[in-house]
């Protein structure tokens, strides 16, 4: 006779999440475990996104996004797998205990960034309109990526917290994503779903520092204006199966994306031809277990 856990969809039983919070993931699409991570590893992680943003060290390899609207702003720092000091997050046991729920053993930290969202200058260029993660991914299967969203500063509805649309993950379907027609002020690559199922209902998730959301890159979620006069920094990894494989995007809703981002690496990278896998290969690192596909 099978148990209600046999037949959970988007989790495994391994002994790392209790059965009510992996039903609770299996209908929603997300959980948050307070005080998951120790706070001198964001204190770090705080410190280190300030001392890349102001120029005291040298970026490397990190990608520096600024806001739009304020162009002395750095509101995030992306591809964070070459520096040792944000490794600590990436790598950190009781994150990738978790994530193995969702990945199986062998774990791949395929997207890092450290978001610090800054008051908002009156444009709204702060907020992140709602979308779904797996729109940024050239990998597949969904089910086999998570995101870990960890809260470095204390997140809630003023600064601009994030806000999930709870089941939405059981669409089952990658929705079309653009730039938001209601305003030019969009900061680079914050796109978003213009037309939401009738069914979209939000909840906001106020959270603490250390406290870590896990979701399925499926979820309709973004975050809000931040309408404080506090930043809202938080550190986010997505992780994926190491057996995921890469699909070409060519054709689909994701192409455009592609070619965004195949156009900053051309300015970044002048004379390089790289392909999207290549890049993707380069931004990611084996984390736990052995690397295959991706």
């Amino acid at each position: 006779m099978s148990s209600i856990s046999d037949n959970l969809f988007y989790t495994r039983d391994i002994g790392r999440l209790t059965l009510d919070q992996r039903l609770f993931y299996e209908k929603n699409g997300y959980i948050v475990i307070p005080q998951l991570v120790f706070p001198e590893i964001l204190r770090k992680c705080s410190q280190r996104f300030d001392d890349i943003a102001s120029g005291r060290v040298d970026k490397g390899h990190i990608t520096v996004m600024k806001d739009i609207t304020d162009k002395k702003s750095v509101n995030k720092v992306q591809d964070l797998n070459f520096d040792q000091v944000f490794r600590q997050y990436i790598e950190y046991k009781k994150i990738l205990d978790i994530v193995e729920t969702f990945t199986g053993p062998n774990i791949i930290a395929a997207h890092t960034m450290l978001i610090a969202k800054p008051p908002d200058a009156g444009s709204r260029s702060s907020r992140h309109p709602p979308h779904q993660d797996l729109y940024y991914f050239p990998f597949r299967p969904a089910n086999r990526i998570v995101a870990a969203w960890t809260a470095i500063e204390r997140c809630d509805t003023e600064n601009g917290c994030l806000f999930v649309s709870p089941g939405s993950h059981t669409i089952n379907k990658l929705l079309p994503h653009t730039y938001p027609r209601d305003s030019d002020a969009n900061n680079k690559f914050y796109h978003g779903i213009q037309e939401l199922p009738d069914s979209t209902k939000w909840i906001d998730l106020e959270m603490e520092p250390g406290d870590t959301a896990f979701f399925h890159p499926l979820l309709i979620h973004g975050s809000g204006v931040n309408r404080s006069n506090r930043t809202r920094k938080a550190i986010s990894c997505h992780y994926a199966a190491a057996e995921c494989h890469y699909i070409d995007v060519t054709g689909t809703v994701q192409e455009d994306l592609k070619n965004e981002i195949l156009e900053m690496v051309s300015k970044k990278y002048p004379g390089l031809d790289v392909d999207y896998t290549t890049i993707w290969r380069f931004k990611s690192s084996i984390v736990r277990g052995i690397r295959s596909i991706l």
